[in-house]
């Protein structure tokens, strides 16, 4: 008995070790990718060119970065199936293995390639599809900016698969590295580009960065022993059937994610220039803090989940999955409240230079206010998302996720064309349809695997008073921080959030403390056995 609680106690450990080690790497990159956008903010402002971009990058952004970016379908597909065929992380892949590889490698090239032919061929169609309300002039913008990003379909699968082969052998640093290449890339080309040869530049920036990303993750995957060879065996192989009844509703459930946004930039078209880039840097603010949290702690919990469900263990994933998304809700709170006391300051200070002006801050900051209140629901959709794939179940997902569209139009439709929110009210309803998800994937979760639930949201329920009580505390002192200083933008924005960030700290985690919420607890001890070891 002691020995399986000794060996729960180093998996405990080696994840969060791992989510450490994930966290900080992606920090780094989160950073990075704030100086590029503080960049293209700094030449492009929000901006019918910015626009047309980010209407683009919409299409191909769906291969590289939500089915083939870190958590996205074919890195999910691929820890999933390959981590149960693998005998050793510490040998080469045997041949039924590396064949598995090269089949799954050889439809996703296939499958990809056909999607990128249409997308070359009829970008204009595309694009005016998409952006039906916009000018013609942003449109055929936007249909040169598709043509040039073309490559980033059939890139965006094969890194997706590379993602996961590299997780499973436990290499976390590279996939969560290799953002910073794109990042670098952009920054690269649109500070060297001349003023007057900048509408296109991000585009083959971004083209660029995608070739790099998949030349930078080749090596490791061959020293690990996977050598590609085209193999069109997809009949009759029941490991790559596996695969595909995993991935053909996980692919499927991320493109009516991404029809959610197709629906928000129809309805954004018609509110104001510069509404989408707005809506745009709103989701990269959102997603610098969220995205770290998210994936410092499910990328290495994803494998175990997966391994316990191959050992039928559902009392190690109720313990898993509850500590996981406890520690994400105990961290996602202080971010809710640093979005709603200085997520003004901290638009102004990062994006509000050169023609980056006051009225596109307010419209970022309106955007990300209404985005915030979705990060509770957000992290449990995701983490009960990871269960579901677990259980070679994508179908699920799918559903909810399909089911959801409608009530997507239907909110937007309220909140833009009725009641006239503006920003807000495209932020708002991702808010709302996210929670509906998160309840509907909850509940039917439950059908696999009996959950406990209560001892999750009873300790949520005790952050959330110690999140209301911080969040006015730091309401208070941001207030009077306002009416003392009077320093130049730059030195008086950054020294509020210092503070501010400061205080939320030191009111929120004393107070989980004292109402007894143990994850705190757990966290406060581990860190304090670490303090003592040093």
């Amino acid at each position: 008995m002691s020995e399986v609680i000794n060996q729960e106690s180093d998996k405990s450990t080696s994840v969060l070790k791992a989510a450490w080690m994930i966290a900080l790497v992606t920090i780094v990159s989160k950073l990075i990718g704030f100086i590029r956008d503080i960049i293209i903010a700094n030449y492009y402002g929000a901006s019918l060119v910015s626009d047309a971009y980010y209407y683009a990058y919409q299409i191909p952004s769906l291969s590289l970065i939500l089915l083939g970016g870190v958590g996205g379908p074919f890195h999910s597909a691929t820890v999933a199936i390959f981590s149960k065929l693998i005998p050793s992380l510490k040998e080469k892949p045997v041949p039924n293995v590396n064949k598995l590889y090269s089949t799954f490698m050889t439809a996703t090239i296939l499958f990809f390639l056909v999607l990128s032919v249409i997308m070359y061929l009829y970008p204009r169609q595309i694009m005016g599809l998409i952006i039906s309300s916009g000018s013609a002039e942003m449109i055929n913008l936007a249909a040169v900016h598709l043509k040039i990003m073309t490559p980033l379909l059939i890139i965006g699968g094969i890194v997706g698969i590379y993602y996961g082969i590299l997780i499973i052998y436990k290499q976390f640093m590279l996939p969560n590295l290799s953002p910073i290449i794109m990042s670098l890339a952009i920054i690269g080309v649109v500070v060297a580009v001349p003023s007057d040869q900048k509408g296109y530049a991000l585009a083959w920036a971004t083209t660029i960065g995608a070739v790099l990303q998949l030349v930078i993750q080749y090596p490791n995957i061959r020293k690990l022993g996977y050598k590609f060879r085209p193999n069109f065996e997809f009949v009759n192989n029941p490991h790559f059937k596996e695969i595909g009844e995993l991935l053909f509703p996980a692919v499927l459930s991320s493109t009516v994610g991404q029809v959610h946004i197709y629906v928000d930039m129809f309805f954004t078209s018609s509110i104001s220039e510069g509404a989408w880039t707005a809506i745009g840097y709103a989701n990269r603010v959102f997603q610098f803090p969220v995205g770290i949290l998210v994936t410092a702690f499910l990328v290495p919990l994803f494998p175990i989940f997966a391994r316990l469900v191959a050992d039928n263990d559902h009392e190690g994933i109720r313990n898993y999955f509850n500590k996981g998304v406890g520690v994400l809700f105990f961290g996602a709170i202080p971010i809710i409240i640093g979005i709603l006391v200085v997520g003004l300051d901290a638009v102004k200070l990062i994006f509000e230079h050169g023609v980056f002006d006051e009225n596109a801050t307010f419209m970022v900051t309106e955007a990300l206010w209404f985005l915030s209140v979705s990060i509770i629901p957000y992290v449990f959709r995701d983490s009960i998302t990871r269960v579901f794939y677990s259980f070679n179940d994508s179908a699920t997902p799918f559903t909810v996720a399909f089911s959801s569209i409608v009530l997507k139009v239907f909110l937007n439709w309220i909140l833009i064309s009725k009641m006239h929110f503006g920003i807000g009210g495209i932020t708002l309803s991702t808010s709302l349809v996210t929670l509906f998800n998160a309840c509907i994937l909850g509940y039917f979760i439950t059908r696999k695997i009996k959950m406990n639930y209560s001892s999750l949201f009873k300790n949520l329920g005790k952050m959330i008073v110690a999140g209301i009580i911080t969040g006015i505390v730091c309401y208070a002192v941001a207030l009077g921080f306002d009416g003392v200083l009077n320093l130049p933008k730059i030195p008086f924005e950054t020294l509020k959030i210092t503070i501010v960030g400061i205080v939320c700290l030191v009111v929120y985690i004393p107070l989980n403390l004292l109402f007894k919420m143990e994850y705190a607890g757990e966290l406060f001890d581990r860190l304090r056995a670490k303090l003592r070891r040093v």
